[in-house]
């Protein structure tokens, strides 16, 4: 059966049910059973379900594909307007403004129903009419409760609670299939039989689309093909070289993960034709719509530029309203029946292509207290499911046959030389693959010497950083350093380790940093035994909600974590191109982590596969693989993972010293006074010297 024989067989069962509730919520405006301030909210919602519904039906029948570019961004405005910054204020999806309107404990149940609800643009995008027909039957299950007197917060929370547990049969069930299935294909099927020249395609899709999404369309419209094959061929080789390097066998795989931003689409169509070449058929899902399938911290799968970043994340612990034990309980026995129904797709998986982008300027929340957070206890319950999730995923998906490659873009929002530093990205993430192996096997060859090595930052910059080696019992066939050039993460440019965590210590300070869409400012963390002991950033005027973010974004709520890698940067060509353009601060981690030292917290770059040999291309074995912590995992694999992996990186501007220490004392300078200075390295200052 295809998709659309799938979704023609899921509307025979569920329409009638649709036609009955779509019916009720249509005589809203007219009752006036519910009381205000109640009845204002729920005739807006009503209003929004019946925008779902017109849209579901101009898709069905196929008009909405034949309205001029004016009439879908209209169609896109209406849907999209309540929660762009503008609206906001006066949204029902704004908890603030409805705990305003309808009181500080219904106020915020009632924007989660309404930010719920709102993923039914989605789903009439894709004619999925049983999750419309889910939601609005919870939204009338709810209207109901308000008929007459108000019900109590508990009510509310009860039908809430049951709605998401009774349907995680639906709602997280799908989500893996989405994650495996390559014959679920709606974003497929718009990137490979859609008129690519005409941008009105960006619409097809249901997301939110700006000017940011029509600007890259056009501006790769314009470039030669052979730009474009460039483009998603370092892609997919970086994909390939994964499996080649890691010594895993592609040719067991069936399908990949091709997850990337709107705007991208001709780079992602030559992409997808490369992958069928080699034996791989893509998998492309969207970002979760569901509350019960989102990540606070970032959004996997396609997706477009955020209508209001300050809108996710007023609603990124929306989950705190029904995450209990019960349900994380029954959400896990539904995953684990799902990965035994897709076990077959789960085989075939090879793991993600990911193709991000950057430019946006950086994202300042602000804290509401109206806003959901987790509780200390959700936040443990959050930790414990996340690590019963990773194992069981890996039980289906062995993380050792699997790979991933990463690459990334410039958006038009970078500023008035966008197009000069697409170019410049472009040939950053294609430089010599030789040339780099050959000078970062001189740094590893340094540091190899070392018992451990010392980090220090110069002027504001209070860095000063101990991180341990592991001892190497046969230096000739042993390294503790991968040498990381072009494959899974591009561009090249990294030299990493996973520390050993007693005797790493110190302070780690940067004046500015991405993690993910925020910024942080000044941020600071303590070490001791490799562990992080205290933590500070100066995004807020209150100390406590700066350690707050920091918990949530970098901590992933964990009390602590370990320092999972060390790693020094050697693209200092990036590093140029940022100063010339003014654009560090804009950069993403996976290009600024290639421009000086950075640090990760978590996981080490080799969980859930340590046991797998690596070799450098020198052939010598890697075997800084584990820590203290990982290796727990051959005890007790709960106490082994953290299921994060966070990169924090220096800049070479901040950057005074880098120097192994050998067991005898001597002093092993890689870099000093912000230049690399390890022999047979110099030729990476050339770049160097062009920053002001």
């Amino acid at each position: 059966m295809d998709d659309r024989e799938r979704l023609e067989e899921e509307r025979r069962q569920v329409e009638e049910r649709f036609a009955l509730v779509m019916e009720r919520i249509c005589l809203i405006r007219g009752e006036k059973t519910v009381e205000e301030p109640y009845r204002d909210y729920f005739v807006a919602v009503s209003d929004f379900i019946r925008l779902a519904w017109r849209l579901y039906q101009a898709t069905d029948r196929g008009l909405y594909r034949s309205l001029s570019q004016e009439e879908l961004r209209q169609w896109n405005q209406d849907l999209y307007q309540d929660i762009l910054p503008d609206h906001y204020d006066k949204s029902y999806a704004n908890p603030a403004y409805a705990a305003e309107v309808l009181g500080m404990d219904m106020g915020p149940l009632l924007a989660y129903l309404y930010a719920e609800i709102r993923g039914e643009i989605v789903f009439a995008t894709e004619l999925r009419l049983t999750e419309m027909t889910i939601l609005n039957e919870l939204f009338m299950e709810i209207y109901n409760l308000f008929e007459g007197e108000t019900p109590s917060v508990h009510a509310v929370k009860d039908v809430i609670y049951w709605f998401n547990s009774d349907y995680t049969d639906l709602t997280v069930s799908y989500r893996i299939r989405e994650l495996l299935d390559p014959d679920l294909s709606f974003a497929k099927d718009l990137v490979m039989d859609c008129d690519l020249e005409d941008v009105r395609y960006l619409y097809y899709y249901g997301e939110y689309v700006s000017e940011e999404e029509l600007k890259i369309a056009r501006f790769l419209n314009r470039l030669p093909q052979e730009t474009i094959d460039s483009m998603a061929d370092t892609y997919t080789e970086g994909y390939r070289k994964g499996f080649e390097v890691m010594g895993r066998d592609l040719s067991k795989k069936r399908a990949v993960a091709l997850l990337y931003e709107l705007g991208f689409e001709r780079v992602v169509r030559k992409a997808v034709g490369n992958f069928r070449a080699l034996g791989l058929e893509p998998v492309i899902y969207r970002a979760p719509v569901w509350s019960v399938n989102r990540n606070p911290n970032r959004k996997r799968g396609f997706h477009g530029t955020s209508p209001n970043r300050q809108y996710d994340y007023d609603h990124r612990y929306d989950s705190a309203l029904y995450l209990k034990k019960g349900f994380t309980d029954r959400k896990l026995t539904v995953m684990k029946a799902a990965y035994e129904t897709w076990k077959r797709q789960a085989a075939d998986y090879g793991g993600p292509a990911l193709m991000e982008t950057f430019g946006e300027e950086g994202f300042e929340p602000v804290n509401k207290k109206e806003a959901f957070s987790l509780s200390e206890k959700q936040e443990k319950l959050t930790i414990a499911h996340a690590n019963d999730s990773s194992r069981l995923v890996n039980q289906y998906i062995p993380g050792e046959e699997t790979s991933f490659t990463i690459i990334a873009f410039p958006k038009p929002s970078i500023g008035e030389n966008f197009e000069e530093i697409f170019e410049e990205v472009i040939r950053i993430n294609t430089l010599d693959y030789e040339v780099y192996k050959k000078i970062q096997q001189s740094v590893i060859d340094c540091l190899d010497r070392a018992d451990h090595v010392v980090i220090t930052g110069k002027g504001d910059n209070k860095t000063n950083l101990i991180v341990k080696l592991h001892g190497l019992e046969d230096p000739d066939r042993q390294t503790n350093f991968e040498n990381c050039v072009a494959d899974v993460n591009i561009p090249l440019g990294e030299v990493f380790t996973s520390p050993v965590l007693s005797g790493t210590k110190g302070t780690l300070q940067v004046s500015s940093v991405y993690i993910g869409d925020f910024r942080f400012k000044n941020l600071t963390m303590e070490f001791l035994d490799g562990k992080v002991v205290s933590y500070s950033c100066d995004n807020f005027e209150d100390p406590s909600a700066g350690r707050a973010l920091v918990k949530q974004m970098i901590l992933k709520n964990h009390e602590t974590l370990p320092i999972g890698e060390f790693a020094i940067g050697t693209n200092t060509v990036a590093y140029a191109m940022a100063e010339k353009y003014g654009i560090v601060e804009k950069l993403p981690i996976l290009i600024v982590e290639k421009m000086g030292p950075h640090f990760a917290v978590g996981d080490t770059c080799y969980s859930w596969s340590e046991d797998t040999a690596v070799f450098n291309p020198d052939g010598k074995e890697i075997i800084a693989r584990d820590n203290e912590i990982s290796i727990l995992r051959k005890e007790d694999v709960s106490k082994a993972y953290f299921n994060c992996h966070t990169d924090i990186t220096i800049p070479y501007r901040e950057l005074d010293e880098i120097y192994g220490v050998t067991a005898d004392g001597d002093k092993l300078p890689v870099i000093a006074g912000g230049r690399f200075v390890a022999p047979g390295s110099e030729m990476l200052n050339e770049a160097l010297r062009e920053c002001r």
